[in-house]
Formats: C-alpha cells, structure tokens, sequence
C-alpha cells in the first residue's frame, strides 16, 4: 500500500475522536490492522511494517442504529482527490431508506473531496452525525392530540440550544475575530478555547445556535467536529455562566471550570475534555 503510514494516521484520528458507543471494526485482517495502528499510537514515526497488499475494510456504527457503514481504503487511497468508499447497510434497511442514505454519503464525500483528512471528516463530521440524528429521530413517537383537551394552548418559549465543537487547533485571528462578533450578533453566551486543541462552546436560543453552527462549519478548520448541538437539559436553562457575553481561554482546565460554573461539567468531561484530554495528531511543522 502506497500511503500506510496516511492511513494509519487518519485511521487512529478516527478512531481516537470517537464517542461512546460509537465502533470500528476491521472485517478483514483484524488482528493485523489493530497490531498496525496500537503500533502507530506508541510511535507515530516509526516505520510501519508491511501490511496486506488487500484494500483497508472496516465497519463503522453506532449502538443506537442497526444501520451502519461499510468502508473500504483502496490502494491508490491518499494520492490527491481521493475518498474512501462508503457504502450503507442495515438489519432492516429498506431500498428507498438505503437510496436515501447513499445519497447523503455520496454528498459527503463529494464535500470532502481534497481535503488533508477526507476519511476522518466523511465520517466524524458528516455520517456519524446523520447517524444519531435518524436514530433520535426514530426514537420520538407523535404525540396524538387530546380531543377533550382546549383548542387554544400557549405558545411555548423558544427553546435554549446549547452545542459544542473541538478541532485541531484554533489559532487565527480572523476565526476568533468571527466567532466573537457571531456569538454578539446572535445574543450567544460562550467561549472558544484557543491552541491546540481548539473548542467552541456556545448556548442560546435554537434558530440562533444552529446559525452559528452553520457558520463555523462553513469556514476552514483541520479536523472540525461538532460534538453535540441539542437543547440543554431540564433545569439548565437559567443556570447561565457568571461571565456573561463570549469568552476565550488558552486552557482546558478554564474550560472545565466554566462548564462547572453552570452545572454542565459532564458536557466536556463526557467527551474527553478535561478527563483523558482531546486525542490529536501533533502540530503540523
């Protein structure tokens, strides 16, 4: 294989940015690719020793979905322009379902097209996403209305929205000038932790967080991951962080103290921010 030591790299970001109860399976050569990539994880430079001449095939899946993708590194994977290819199954995948799921991959990967890591962003930033979307979606049953119940109801508030990004790094100005003057515009509370790794956290109403999102996945990040974006929790939504407005930090450890001020430490914790730290490859020469 041409580009080993590329996809060990992008194979091990991969595998290190995953959530609970998200899984790689290798379907093939198993023991041979985990050997390869605990090796790599040791001693990122050190050679790698040969491996099958056989295309990389590993599965990628969620525990909340019987859907799942089926992935394949050829052997001219890593030259310029290339992408895995992804395909969809499932225990009870029908055929319009399975259309539909090949065309989101199909759109995934046309965005990831020249990218340094198309494999980790196919998949981290865009498949496994959609994953847990469909599952929580199939999870929410119709509520049938009450025909004794009032024809008139109120209006319920707007609902808060809280979401989280890390990256590889966050470090230009322009960026942290952007999310500054976004995080105003749409009345965000939140902050940006500057350095490697990168983290963007921010909480308001809905319309406005899924906004923001959109905008910062529209720039151009190394690695970029939105980590959840979903309404905060039962009694969080007037526990409002003591620094109003945007913040920036240059440590995790600020992170962490800003999310226990409100009560959402677990948030970052959950997701190895503070705890065993955000897995990233090292700073680029």
């Amino acid at each position: 294989m041409p580009s080993l030591r590329k996809v060990l790299e992008e194979i091990h970001l991969l595998k290190c940015s995953l959530l609970p109860g998200e899984l790689i399976t290798f379907t093939e050569d198993a023991a041979a690719w985990e050997a390869l990539l605990a090796a790599y994880a040791t001693d990122p430079d050190a050679e790698p020793a040969p491996a099958s001449e056989q295309p990389v095939h590993f599965s990628v899946r969620t525990e909340d979905s019987d859907v799942w993708f089926d992935v394949t590194l050829s052997s001219g994977y890593g030259e310029e322009g290339s992408v895995p290819t992804v395909g969809v199954k499932g225990e009870h995948l029908g055929r319009e379902e399975q259309q539909q799921w090949q065309a989101t991959v199909a759109e995934a990967l046309e965005e990831v097209r020249g990218s340094e890591y198309p494999l980790y962003e196919v998949i981290s930033s865009y498949l496994l996403p959609r994953l847990h979307a469909a599952a929580e979606t199939a999870k929410q049953v119709p509520l049938q209305p009450d025909e004794d119940a009032p024809r008139s109801v109120q209006l319920s508030p707007t609902v808060r929205y809280h979401a989280l990004f890390t990256s590889h790094h966050l470090k230009s100005p322009q960026k942290r000038r952007s999310l500054s003057q976004w995080s105003h515009e749409l009345s965000l509370v939140g902050f940006a932790k500057v350095g490697y790794p990168g983290v963007i956290y921010c909480e308001g109403a809905r319309e406005d967080v899924e906004d923001f999102v959109s905008r910062v996945k529209s720039m151009q990040w190394l690695a970029l991951r939105l980590r959840f974006i979903e309404p905060l929790p039962a009694g969080h939504e007037d526990r409002a962080s003591p620094r109003r407005g945007w913040q920036e930090f240059e440590k995790i450890g600020e992170v962490v103290e800003e999310m226990r001020a409100t009560g959402r430490e677990r948030f970052v914790v959950e997701m190895g921010i503070g705890s065993a730290g955000i897995a990233v490859t090292a700073p680029p020469n």
